[in-house]
């Protein structure tokens, strides 16, 4: 028993290396380095073009996008200078101008701004079906319905403001107040009062719209 115990004993005890195990050691990992040195000189030697026009290629994607990003930040720095020098000489041009060279919310407000200035109702129509942003259209649907109101019936007036007709339209109380009016102008005081009630009991209407509304009652 004690025989077996003492085996175990001794297998688990490192091996130790003799000095020659050491130095063959030695001698594998030079080789080894020098075998791997060679290949890798080799593969340089074979694909010195390849790996050349990679680097190059990662330098010029590099360079392409800094200079971009440098050319996005100075075309905005533009547009913002000719926006406040077109504000301040209240140039409706320049803002239109502005509107076809931007794009976002950026066009939306000159296009709208160039319309306040000149009154074009072509610039209206232009941003409710081409707007950018959601409010801007609606904004401008507003303007149009304030202007072509009296072409219309209550109904095709309604019709016309439906797609305003929803709480994730900003002016959603704005539009419903207007259609309450339009049927208020041509008579049809119960629709209207129907509209008003609505907007009078809704938690969520702003105090304004809500004062308004009262108003008309």
């Amino acid at each position: 028993m004690a025989n077996i115990l003492q085996r175990k004993k001794n297998l688990n005890q490192p091996v130790k290396k003799t000095r020659e195990e050491y130095a063959e050691d030695a001698l594998y990992r030079e080789v080894w380095e020098d075998v791997n040195n060679e290949k890798t000189q080799k593969f340089i030697k074979k694909y010195w073009r390849h790996i050349a026009g990679a680097i190059i290629a990662i330098m010029i994607v590099v360079c392409g996008v800094q200079l971009g990003m440098r050319m996005h930040h100075s075309a905005k720095v533009a547009v913002a200078q000719n926006y406040e020098t077109a504000i301040a000489s209240f140039d409706a041009q320049a803002l239109e101008n502005i509107a076809k060279n931007s794009s976002g919310a950026t066009a939306d407000l000159a296009l709208f701004q160039s319309y306040l200035l000149d009154r074009n109702i072509a610039k209206l129509e232009e941003l409710e079906k081409h707007g950018a942003s959601r409010d801007f259209r609606d904004l401008a649907k507003l303007h149009i319905a304030s202007i072509r109101g009296d072409e219309m019936s209550a109904k095709d007036f309604e019709k016309y403001l439906s797609s305003v007709d929803t709480k994730k339209s900003p002016f959603f109380y704005t539009s419903r107040l207007m259609v309450a009016q339009k049927y208020l102008a041509t008579g049809d005081k119960e629709t209207a009062d129907k509209i008003l009630d609505k907007i009078i009991q809704d938690e969520n209407a702003p105090a304004s719209v809500v004062s308004n509304a009262q108003l008309l009652k």
